[in-house]
């Protein structure tokens, strides 16, 4: 059983990956803003946690993560609003990797997304710039941590069942599309296994068992 503590944990991937992660044994803590997300977040089996990473230091969030085993960071802030997406997006996040070395949380697994990273090539004059360079941001500070980290970088999402199945950018997958539920069963895959530590993986819906993709 491991301790999973959920970053964003109202979010409609963290919704899908709490009960996953719950069924297989592990004690889920979900963090998120909003009390009134709590019955939602209660009804996955994980334990609700109201706090705003937004606004907390890096002291303030060790203290949420001391006692977990791994973090998931799959917040974000989703409005559109430049600034809020370089807070929650780029600087709570990086936040949120000092508090885990510092309380001592060695696994840190950030959902981000297909084509992040310095060579993301979206125009400065692009809407989606701030969100683009805020991930890349986060993805970089992460990798350079001393944390066991894995930085997954789904495609674009969907509502779309679940297949259990992905195709990396190492198999040749371009930016596509891929599923919630897949991205949250990929997740799940990743924290269950060591190998995965030190990887950055690209992946669409694909023609390969998730467990099987994960690892090249």
């Amino acid at each position: 059983m491991a301790r999973v503590l959920i970053v964003g944990g109202h979010g409609k991937v963290a919704l899908l990956l709490a009960p996953l992660l719950v069924a297989a044994g592990d004690e889920v803590t979900s963090v998120f803003r909003n009390p009134e997300h709590v019955p939602d977040v209660e009804a996955t089996g994980a334990h609700p946690v109201i706090a705003d990473v937004e606004s907390l230091d890096v002291e303030a969030i060790a203290a949420l993560l001391a006692g977990h085993d791994a973090v998931v960071w799959s917040a974000g802030a989703g409005d559109g609003n430049p600034v809020r997406t370089y807070a929650v997006d780029r600087d709570a996040a990086i936040r949120t990797m000092d508090a885990a070395e510092r309380a001592g949380v060695r696994r840190f697994v950030m959902v981000s997304y297909f084509g992040a990273g310095p060579d993301h090539g979206v125009p400065a004059d692009s809407g989606f710039f701030p969100y683009a360079d805020a991930k890349s941001a986060a993805d970089a500070h992460l990798a350079g941590t001393s944390l066991d980290w894995t930085i997954l970088r789904p495609g674009r999402l969907t509502t779309d069942a679940p297949t259990g199945l992905i195709e990396t950018a190492a198999q040749g997958a371009a930016p596509g599309a891929v599923s919630r539920a897949d991205v949250a069963a990929t997740v799940a895959a990743a924290l269950a296994d060591p190998s995965t530590r030190g990887l950055t993986v690209e992946f669409n819906n694909g023609g390969t068992p998730i467990g099987s993709a994960l690892v090249p």
